[in-house]
């Protein structure tokens, strides 16, 4: 089966407003071409109206970072799900920073995704393991078990709908990176495997599964070299216009 792959740039606490106009408008002619890879751009909520209208008549999509699971209410900085509405198509859960620093749990994540897909926005759902884990040989239990919780009361339909970004912690941000093979194999035995269990294979080979952690155009063939990738969610080369354009082109040599 035939899976479109997606490369989406997270740029985090990143970028102040004027920054990222230069930064789009730089970007946007550079990744017109590349038809055979969905490219997403998930900015800070501060620059997500700017470059929501920036790339409205282009074929690039719009992420945003994070989301609330109310509708409403009195949640002091935070952003529901009907704000997003207009703006962006995809929407971040999960990420391991979020979790870390927000403190958010397991049923938080999964009462965002169930928010976020009844508003009609995509999640890109990140999980992945610490270094500890890893040294353990505890990935395979920790990553299901993460999903599991996750994707809680979703349907097989609403799965459809959903981007799994495979993020070990350990390879977040510290220029450690998980080899093409290891990564390759949590995305298909563990990752694909867990959402075989649950929706079925037929589901489950239609669902896009990205690589995420210190990917970099030196080591972004190697990933998409794996059938069972399909694209990555990059960190601190997307902030980088030639080099995000590298490894969307890239994908879209050996994937398009």
């Amino acid at each position: 089966m035939t899976r479109t792959p997606i490369v989406a740039a997270n740029w985090k606490m990143n970028l102040t407003l004027d920054e990222s106009r230069r930064f789009i408008n730089d970007l946007v002619p550079q990744l017109i071409r590349f038809d055979n890879v969905e490219r997403v751009i998930c900015p800070t909520f501060i620059a997500l109206p700017f470059v929501a209208d920036r790339l409205e008549d282009t074929p690039l999509k719009v992420g945003a970072q994070n989301v609330h699971w109310e509708t409403s209410g009195a949640f002091t900085s935070q952003i529901a799900p009907p704000m997003l509405q207009g703006l962006a198509e995809y929407v971040i859960i999960g990420h391991s920073e979020v979790r870390q620093y927000l403190n958010e749990t397991d049923e938080i994540i999964n009462r965002k995704v169930k928010a976020a897909l009844a508003h009609g926005l995509k999640p890109i759902l990140a999980v992945g393991e610490s270094d500890a884990l890893n040294q353990a040989g505890s990935t395979h239990e920790f990553v299901s078990g993460q999903l599991r919780a996750a994707l809680q009361g979703v349907s097989g339909e609403q799965m459809q709908q959903i981007v799994i970004a495979y993020e070990p912690i350990w390879a977040i941000g510290t220029g450690r990176n998980a080899t093409g093979e290891f990564a390759n194999e949590i995305v298909k035995n563990t990752v694909r495997g867990t959402i075989t269990e649950l929706y079925g294979e037929t589901i489950a080979q239609t669902i896009r599964i990205q690589y995420g952690g210190s990917v970099k155009s030196s080591n972004m063939e190697e990933y998409m070299q794996y059938p069972d990738i399909d694209g990555a969610l990059v960190g601190g080369a997307s902030l980088k216009v030639d080099e995000f354009v590298r490894l969307v082109e890239i994908t879209d040599q050996i994937k398009g």
